[in-house]
């Protein structure tokens, strides 16, 4: 499977970067060239990684994602993880990495909040 990455500026100068598909050894370098290429443009106050659609990653993946955290802290930018997918989560925790990140909780596809429960 490929990666696709998808970049948007959020309000508040937040870049959100959404990365789509698997991030392995043959993938990772893209990653770390979307934060710098964010990074190269400006300098938002924050960029969140939304891996909500990450549906693997491997070592080389989680290096990636390192380096991008250590090439955002370098230029006072905060990087963090939001909505990873459960397997990104158990990786990211598994590796000791989750508070690095933000310490996201998982994202649920079809989660209902309890804002939209009916007679809520």
């Amino acid at each position: 499977m490929s990666l696709s990455i998808v970049k948007s500026v959020l309000s508040g100068g937040v870049v959100e970067i959404a990365p789509r598909g698997e991030i392995d050894v043959d993938t990772a370098y893209e990653v770390r060239e979307a934060i710098a290429e964010v990074l190269a443009k400006g300098r938002p106050l924050r960029i969140e990684l939304n891996m909500r659609l990450v549906t693997f990653i491997d070592s080389v993946g989680i290096s990636a994602m390192v380096a991008g955290f250590q090439t955002a802290e370098v230029s006072d930018v905060k990087l963090v993880v939001t909505e990873p997918s459960r397997f990104v989560h158990r990786q990211l925790w598994v590796t000791g990495l989750l508070g690095l990140f933000g310490a996201p909780e998982p994202y649920f596809a079809g989660a209902v909040t309890p804002e939209v429960l009916p007679g809520a």
